[in-house]
């Protein structure tokens, strides 16, 4: 194994590449934070499409938010089942 020399410029060396380092992967974090947001929401375009082929009675808010979270929390193939 390869010992790393004490001098400065070693030093600086190794602090350059930490911080190029820590910059990719701030970069890579947030890039994993749109994806996971992306993800979270993919069905939306679906869904509302569905929603405009079908006639939907009068609903209150409540009820619009609760059938939201419901497909939000168990997912939409879990609500799917449990209507067919």
């Amino acid at each position: 194994m390869a010992r790393i020399k004490k001098d400065n410029d070693d030093l600086a060396a190794i602090d350059a590449r930490r911080k190029i380092l820590k910059a990719e992967l701030a970069k890579l974090n947030e890039a994993e934070k749109r994806a996971k947001q992306a993800t979270l929401d993919a069905g939306r375009t679906v869904l509302l499409a569905a929603l405009q082929k079908v006639k939907i009675g009068k609903m209150e808010i409540g009820e619009a938010k609760a059938i939201a979270k419901a497909i939000e929390t168990l997912g939409g193939a879990a609500i799917a089942q449990k209507l067919r």
